[in-house]
C-alpha cells in the first residue's frame, strides 16, 4: 500500500511508521512539529519507503499520486498542550481532518482516525464500551480536546454516510513507551524523568484515579489489524489492566531502582477518576488483546528514558 500518515513525527506515529515501512508499504509522513519531534523523522528518513512533508494540515496537504490509505495521527495530545495550544487542537480536530477526509475521498482512499478514550470524559459506566455516549465538560479546562475529538469523529460518520467514505476509529487508551515526550505532562514520563533523577514523584489528589497503560507495540498492532478489518464503527484499543495512579508510581520507583518519594499535588479540574476499556470489539471484530504486560513494557520505556536524557 502506499499510505499518508499525518502526525509522523508524533510518538504514536512514528512507531506506526515504522511498523507500516517493515510490513513493506510506502509511507508520506506529514507533520509541522508542533509537538512532534524532529529526531523522530530523522530516523525514518533513511528508509528507502518513507517520504516527509513538513506541513500544517489545517491546510490542504500537498502530496502528489495515489493512496490506499491516510491515517489522521495529527493533534497535541498532552495536558500540557490543552493549557496552551487550545485553539490549534480545534483547528487540527476540525480543519485538518476534514482536509484529510477530502484527501482520502479525492484519492479513493480507506481513512482512519485516531480518537481518543477522551471522548468518554470522565465516565459513568465501567469499562468504557464504544456505546457509552461520555461525560465530557463541553466549557471545561479539557474541552478543547475532548470535544475536538468528539467533533471530529461526528465528521468522519457524516463523510461515510453522505459519500460512502470507508473509515475507521480508534479509540486510543492510555499508550505508553519509547518516544514519548519528556515534557508532556502525562503521568508516565513525568514520573519516570523525576525518578531516574531521585527527585519525589507528583501524584495528583490521593492517587486512587485509575488508569489502563497499553505498550506502543500493542497499540500499533490494533491500528494495523483495524485499519484491515471491515469495522465501520469505533473500536477501543487498550490495556484492561487497570491500575490505581499511586501503584504505578511505586511501579516506576521500583523499575528505576529509585531513592524517590511520592508526594500528592492538587488534582485538576475534569480529571478522570476511572479509565478502563472494555475491548469485546477488538477481541471479536479483530481478534486483538494486549500482549505486552506492565512490567516488561515499563523497564523498555525506562531503559528507552534512562539512554535518551
Amino acid at each position: 500500500m502506499r499510505v499518508l500518515v499525518a502526525g509522523s513525527a508524533g510518538f504514536i506515529g512514528s512507531h506506526l511508521c515504522t511498523r507500516l515501512l517493515d510490513d513493506g508499504h510506502e509511507v508520506v509522513g506529514v507533520d509541522n512539529y508542533c509537538t512532534g519531534q524532529q529526531r523522530n523523522t530523522t530516523d525514518l528518513e533513511p528508509r528507502d519507503r518513507f517520504t516527509f512533508v513538513n506541513h500544517d494540515i489545517i491546510d490542504a496537504v500537498p502530496v502528489e499520486g495515489a493512496f490506499d490509505l491516510v491515517c489522521n495521527l495529527a493533534c497535541p495530545a498532552s495536558p500540557t498542550d490543552f493549557a496552551t495550544r487550545r485553539l490549534a487542537i480545534l483547528d487540527v480536530c476540525s480543519r485538518g481532518t476534514r482536509n484529510l477526509l477530502d484527501l482520502a475521498r479525492d484519492r479513493q482512499a480507506r481513512f482512519l482516525q485516531a480518537s481518543t478514550s477522551e471522548v468518554y470524559g470522565d465516565p459513568q459506566v465501567h469499562p468504557q464500551p464504544e456505546t457509552y455516549w461520555g461525560n465530557v465538560n463541553p466549557a471545561g479546562p479539557r474541552s478543547c480536546y475532548d470535544e475536538g475529538k468528539r467533533f471530529a469523529e461526528a465528521l468522519i460518520a457524516s463523510y461515510r454516510m453522505e459519500y460512502g467514505l470507508e473509515t475507521r476509529v480508534v479509540r486510543i487508551f492510555n499508550t505508553y513507551g519509547p518516544r514519548m515526550r519528556r515534557d508532556d505532562g502525562r503521568a508516565l514520563p513525568t514520573f519516570i524523568d523525576q525518578a531516574l533523577a531521585n527527585k519525589p514523584l507528583t501524584v495528583h489528589g490521593d492517587g486512587s484515579q485509575t488508569r489502563s497503560f497499553c505498550y506502543v507495540s500493542d497499540l500499533v498492532d490494533g491500528i494495523v489489524l483495524l485499519a484491515q478489518s471491515s469495522a465501520t464503527d469505533p473500536v477501543n484499543i487498550g490495556n484492561q489492566a487497570e491500575v490505581t495512579i499511586l501503584e504505578f508510581a511505586r511501579e516506576i520507583i521500583a523499575q528505576a531502582g529509585s531513592t524517590s518519594e511520592i508526594v500528592f499535588v492538587e488534582r485538576p479540574r475534569d480529571d478522570p477518576s476511572l479509565r478502563c476499556p472494555n475491548i469485546t470489539r477488538a477481541r471479536e471484530w479483530l481478534g486483538w488483546e494486549a500482549k505486552v504486560d506492565r512490567a516488561a513494557g515499563l523497564a523498555r520505556t525506562v531503559d528507552w528514558f534512562r539512554s535518551n536524557p
